[in-house]
């Protein structure tokens, strides 16, 4: 999940280069009564050496070393592969904003820098930017349960793509996702049992504490909220600002903080699917809208483009094409529907492709800049060791055929994809041993500022509204748009609002909404740009 479809490493490693443009038993964790469970014993904030992440990049480069264990902060440490990219203003700096980029599993220092050109240019100007690599994840002490490369790839390519469709793909599916819970108990279960959000989060606390600021200033996205949410409630007074974008109900998260086995996957507790469902809605409707000119995909109608769609995914099941499979490709237009431009536009393209019996061509990838890691390890394993330790879901394989049937009744094709993209858990074989379950509304320093985009695709507006009704003093801005994160699908109305709380604290007013720059499959302008949407409306707050 930057929340960012099933918890696969190709996954995470696509949607990071997309972005420039565009459990056995159930999960419970500690007393949900206690925040986070007993104090922890202090741990000194880690020596930063910065350093030119390569020769002539803007971007700077350290490592940290912090406790695995907060409980027992003298005990083992792991390391933390940290980036930082300087204000570029230097005499105007106001300080440091933390990034994170979502997941869990997104490695802050490759998608930071992929993603620094869309931060607001006041932004860019007045902070050092920093991210890192959470505890587990790429370049930081990883979770990684293959000896080779060799064994992860063999073992990706055995699991069916996108989620499973028969009772034999169920079978492979279930037997793959048990395998690579075993694999990984055997070969670090210390570590599998330590990158809670909860302990990301006080990892966060020591950054701030190691770049010498007082208090938090701070950007996350998609699972990046969940991390944001967390901070705050962990350590409510050290809170100066920040932005969630895209955020999670934490209750849903948490399963309510209930201790009773979850009868939903956290994906679908969240509204996931349905969020899915109506982007997808969407984007058909706006497709069929217009000409094959703007939306290959086009039937000419929105009602004939509907019946298009549903007409190649029945074929589909049948007749892939090549390996595009029925559920290859709901999965990859789930995915599809995240970034906007040119997203959307690549996303018809391919549906054309396999309309006409063609493997549809690869979609474009920009170069990224220069960084230290530029190709780290993400395997499955890492998103599942956060996610499954971390959120309560069915620890039953044999359950989740029929909560894929009841989603799909909900919210059709997307209800599958997301229903599958949570089953790792049942036979995930660790618990987070400090997790923080809540509550939520711990009085911070200074407000918060909620962003949520109305069409989402993994993580709805609902979510927004949950979040912002959460936390004890925040305000939420409406980002009228499609896609996921309104980062990675701008608004220079969003941009300006944020800039202004970032830098001032000036929250917009209550009920403010924004719409996104430009619309679904724009018109070209005779410039060659496209026509825009931006702009803001003040009203009752949603």
């Amino acid at each position: 999940m930057l929340i960012s479809g099933p918890i696969t490493g190709r996954r995470r490693r696509a949607a990071a280069v997309a972005a420039v443009l565009t459990c056995s038993a159930v999960l419970t964790g500690p007393d949900p009564a206690a925040a986070g469970g007993p104090p922890s014993p202090s741990a000194g904030a880690p020596r930063l050496e910065w350093r030119p992440c390569v020769r002539g990049s803007a971007f700077d480069c350290a490592s940290a070393r912090v406790p695995l264990d907060y409980r027992n902060p003298r005990g083992r440490t792991i390391e933390l592969a940290v980036i930082k990219r300087p204000a570029t203003d230097p005499r105007r700096r106001i300080g440091t904003l933390f990034f994170n980029p979502g997941g869990p599993g997104g490695p802050g220092t490759v998608q930071m820098p992929q993603l620094y050109p869309l931060f607001p240019r006041e932004v860019r100007e007045r902070f050092d930017i920093v991210s890192w690599d959470p505890r587990g994840i790429g370049s930081s002490t990883a979770v990684n349960c293959f000896a080779t490369p060799g064994e992860a790839r063999a073992w990706v390519t055995g699991k069916p793509a996108g989620f499973p469709v028969d009772a034999r793909q169920r079978a492979s599916w279930i037997a793959a996702y048990r395998d690579l819970g075993r694999r990984c108990e055997r070969r670090d279960p210390e570590l599998l049992r330590h990158v809670s959000t909860a302990d990301t989060a006080r990892d966060l606390d020591l950054l701030r504490q190691a770049v010498g600021e007082p208090q938090l200033s701070y950007l996350g996205i998609s699972y990046g909220t969940f991390l944001g949410a967390t901070y705050a409630n962990l350590f409510p007074g050290r809170v100066h600002a920040m932005v969630l974008d895209s955020s999670i109900d934490p209750q849903a998260w948490t399963n309510h903080a209930s201790s009773a086995a979850p009868r939903l996957t956290t994906f679908l507790r969240m509204g996931a699917d349905l969020g899915a469902a109506a982007t997808l809605d969407q984007f058909l409707t706006k497709c069929g809208a217009t000409t094959t000119a703007r939306c290959a995909f086009s039937a000419g109608g929105p009602k004939a483009t509907r019946d298009k769609f549903d007409q190649l995914l029945r074929r589909l099941r049948e007749h892939p094409v090549g390996t595009w499979t029925y559920g290859r490709t709901v999965g990859d237009v789930v995915n599809g529907l995240y970034h906007l431009h040119p997203g959307w536009t690549n996303l018809a393209e391919r549906l054309q492709a396999l309309w006409q019996g063609r493997i549809p061509a690869p979609s474009p990838l920009p170069a990224a800049p220069p960084v230290p890691y530029p190709n780290p390890y993400l395997g499955d394993e890492q998103a599942a060791a956060v996610f499954c330790s971390d959120s309560p879901n069915p620890g039953d394989p044999g359950v989740y055929h029929a909560l894929e049937d009841f989603s799909a009744r909900r919210a059709g094709e997307a209800g599958r994809f997301w229903t599958w993209a949570a089953e790792p858990c049942a036979t995930w074989p660790a618990l987070a041993a400090n997790s923080y379950r809540g509550p939520w509304n711990r009085p911070t320093a200074h407000p918060v500022l909620v962003v949520g985009t109305t069409y989402d695709p993994a993580t709805p507006y609902s979510g927004a509204q949950a979040l912002a009704g959460e936390l004890a003093h925040a305000r939420l801005l409406t980002h009228h748009g499609y896609g996921h994160t309104a980062l990675t699908n701008p608004s220079s109305c969003v941009n300006a609002h944020e800039s202004r709380y970032l830098i001032d604290g000036t929250l917009p007013p209550p009920g403010t909404a924004c719409r996104q720059d430009t619309p679904p499959f724009a018109a070209p302008r005779p410039s060659g740009g496209v026509a825009t949407g931006g702009g803001a409306t003040a009203g009752r707050r949603p």
